[in-house]
């Protein structure tokens, strides 16, 4: 009963127009802060100087007129896509009966929830830089990767964790080859969807290169007992720009990351509520 009255609320909460109206918005802010992403990666290639990663983009935002207002409504819009995500995991089913029905339903759990602690997380970050706060989120990899690097069998929880991210960043580019996220969007006909899945597809892959280099780099770390080859997004762009033709790679993945805003922003409006 108390399952049953659980996902009547969460119908109700998940179908309101308000919140279906933060989640479209929190698509967009998201593509906003994407966008901005891939443009800084974009300079880094080619020798500026810059933190390539989420709170590199809400810094630039800050910088802007009004940016703190800016700053509030992303985080205001952030933390209302978490929760539609949190609310979609909680309507995830299946049929009791049938294990595979039921490793489906708490795998699409598990996804929305972790997505749902994502976008809360941007949202604090937004919010803390509107208040003036300056976070290096390669100091906190690193000092994170420090810490559990000291508890009792750490490595092996790092390098776990290395190889999940890497696993998400594998996935995100067999979803992009695949347009996997189609049935998320009700497409328009003609040119525009179709110019809306190569946004997507390109973009998926570039991310998921990124995410895969920074579970790389965790697992690294690991195995070497060194949290100061771990780090985020801008440490992962530093290691790619260290490749041969590393430049051209980071600004490939830079314009990748701009066509994921993009896309993100059409997501906004074309995304199955």
């Amino acid at each position: 009963m108390a399952s049953t009255s659980t996902r009547k609320a969460a119908r109700a909460a998940e179908s309101s127009p308000l919140v279906r109206g933060l989640a479209r918005g929190g698509f967009a802010a998201n593509g906003v802060v994407h966008a901005l992403i891939g443009a800084i990666i974009f300079v880094i290639a080619f020798g500026g100087r810059a933190e390539g990663d989420q709170t590199g983009a809400f810094k630039a935002i800050a910088t802007a007129p009004l940016g703190f207002v800016a700053l509030w409504v992303m985080a205001t819009l952030l933390a209302g896509l978490g929760v539609w995500h949190g609310l979609e995991g909680v309507l995830a089913r299946g049929r009791p009966d049938d294990v595979k029905s039921t490793a489906k339903k708490w795998g699409r759990r598990v996804s929305q929830w972790g997505q749902t602690a994502v976008y809360l997380a941007l949202a604090v970050v937004s919010a803390s830089v509107a208040l003036g706060a300056r976070p290096n989120s390669t100091k906190t990899a690193r000092g994170a990767s420090h810490a559990a690097l000291l508890l009792p069998g750490g490595p092996i929880v790092l390098g776990l964790v290395g190889c999940v991210v890497t696993a998400i960043g594998i996935g995100f580019v067999v979803r992009g080859i695949r347009r996997g996220f189609r049935t998320q969007l009700a497409l328009p006909s003609g040119p525009l969807g179709t110019g809306i899945v190569a946004l997507g597809a390109v973009g998926y892959i570039a991310k998921g290169v990124a995410l895969a280099t920074v579970g790389v780099l965790l697992v690294i770390a690991a195995v070497r007992v060194d949290p100061g080859a771990a780090g985020g997004l801008d440490t992962a762009i530093t290691a790619l720009i260290a490749l041969p033709f590393g430049p051209w790679l980071a600004g490939i993945v830079g314009i990748g990351f701009v066509a994921y805003g993009l896309f993100c922003l059409f997501r906004a409006r074309y995304a199955r509520l």
